[in-house]
């Protein structure tokens, strides 16, 4: 699995259905559909995109998409592309493949429907020609973080957490993991935010904690409020993060990105987090939150990833409905040839 910062192809999403992502009123269902088209089109300034779009919201992707934007019409339970789409890969000779993992509901939550967005993985494989890769593994592309040079970041609650792998050795999962995305060395981490164990949360997923702008430094979130219970979460990944090494044998540099100074909403404790963005060719779509914490935010991943544009979003329609940026998104490497 080639590190995000690779050149890619294209990027693909999903678009809102109907359901608790789109919303329940209709102030609340345009909300949704103007951010998510708000995110390819920031994408679709540096690469191509294409969205998938259940029948019952073609109409309402074609209002808010431009043209520019390539529509497939397909059945969804959901709009997460991170965790419904493949995992892409690319093999020695730089040939495209997509990993299908079991996708069954973030663990099969009472509240999540997965008929549909099961397939959605084999359709984009399909789509973008890629060879598949099936796994038997239950696993999210938002569980999963690398450096593209052998290290996965894990949370002990989703690869090996109730309704996924609970039976499962770290031995086990890092073998599938090395098997399917060839990564030879695993960095698990006890837990994801707060606000993620809630109702429509995935228990954990690491792409709201922690990422890799280069191998060899990590970007984390830092809540250093300590009224806010995520303060003792990332304080606890610190640590560990601290006294991990990657797969070059090396310890870590660690640049803690500040969470925004806004701690709740009308739902309680936020996991608002600058972690959950994307990179793209040339860019990176960074979440906004309407926060003093966004500039300095913005200005940390402009230096962490020097040459590319940082493009900011308000990303708290996405995070009110469990995700943000990084979740709704799918980046599809670009083939290399020998």
């Amino acid at each position: 699995m080639p590190a995000e910062t690779a050149v890619q192809e294209r990027v693909w999403m999903a678009y809102p259905v109907a359901g608790y992502s789109l919303g329940d009123t209709e102030t609340e269902r345009e909300e949704a559909r103007a951010t998510w088209a708000a995110v390819a089109h920031a994408v679709a300034e540096f690469e191509p995109v294409t969205v998938i779009a259940d029948p019952g919201e073609i109409s309402h992707a074609r209002r808010h998409l431009s043209t520019e934007i390539t529509l497939v019409e397909a059945p969804l339970d959901d709009a997460w592309a991170r965790d419904i789409g493949p995992t892409f890969v690319l093999d020695e000779n730089g040939t495209l493949g997509a990993v299908d993992w079991v996708f069954n509901g973030w663990g099969a939550a009472d509240w999540a429907t997965w008929d549909n967005d099961q397939h959605i993985a084999t359709l984009i494989a399909e789509l973008a020609g890629a060879e598949l890769v099936d796994s038997p593994m239950i696993n999210e592309g938002g569980g999963i973080q690398v450096d593209g040079a052998g290290t996965v970041l894990l949370t002990e609650t989703v690869q090996r957490g109730e309704g996924r792998n609970s039976t499962w050795s770290r031995e086990q999962v890092e073998a599938e993991l090395a098997r399917t995305i060839g990564t030879t060395t695993a960095i698990w981490l006890p837990r994801g935010l707060t606000r993620d164990n809630d109702t429509f949360g995935t228990r954990g997923h690491v792409d709201i904690v922690a990422a890799f702008p280069t191998p060899g430094t990590v970007l984390v979130h830092d809540q250093t409020d300590p009224t806010h219970p995520d303060h003792a979460v990332t304080a606890e990944i610190i640590d560990v993060l601290s006294a991990a090494t990657d797969a070059a044998g090396s310890t870590l540099d660690i640049i803690r990105v500040p969470a925004p100074h806004n701690l709740t909403d009308a739902g309680g404790f936020v996991d608002h987090s600058y972690i959950n963005h994307l990179v793209v060719n040339g860019g990176v779509i960074a979440c906004a939150f309407d926060d003093p914490s966004d500039a300095p935010a913005a200005e940390i991943l402009a230096d962490v990833y020097p040459g590319r544009e940082v493009v900011t979003v308000d990303a708290r329609p996405l995070f009110d409905r469990g995700g943000g940026i990084h979740c709704i998104t799918c980046q599809q490497p670009s083939r290399r040839h020998p």
